[in-house]
């Protein structure tokens, strides 16, 4: 597959990773209930709340700035970015499919925002960086 192949799997996987993370923010009450024991106390639900609430907008943020760059052209055919971005939301696609079925805690939201969120914004402002100083 070249890069004409990755660049309609990077589209499809940003846009999964977005759908999940609205379906996820427009059920925030009930996943963050899920995620809690039953026996917490409403001290816990507003700090998970929280928790989850900031997440949750940090993702939709980065989601926001890889589809501008995405979309502007700058690191579109760009293989090596495209094939980060294109594993790293599909990853995060499964995992939080994964988080709103099987119930996790609310804290392990963390792990995929850093893993699947955060890492291909980084590489994605370094791929546009490196393209406005170099001119690539």
């Amino acid at each position: 597959m070249g890069v004409n192949g990755l660049v309609p799997a990077r589209f499809l996987t940003l846009v999964s990773h977005l759908i999940i993370t609205i379906v996820i923010f427009m059920n925030l009450d009930e996943n963050v209930t899920a995620c809690l024991p039953l026996d917490h106390t409403s001290a816990d639900y507003d700090f998970n709340t929280n928790l989850l609430m900031v997440g949750l907008i940090l993702t939709l943020v980065f989601l926001g700035i890889e589809f501008v760059c995405f979309l502007s052209g700058i690191s579109m055919f760009m293989p090596i970015q495209c094939l980060i971005s294109t594993f790293a939301h599909a990853g995060a696609s499964i995992a939080l499919s994964y988080f709103i079925v099987d119930v996790w805690k609310c804290y392990n939201y963390y792990y995929v925002f850093a893993i699947c969120s955060a890492f291909p914004v980084f590489t994605e402002l370094v791929v546009v960086v490196g393209a406005m100083v170099f001119r690539v």
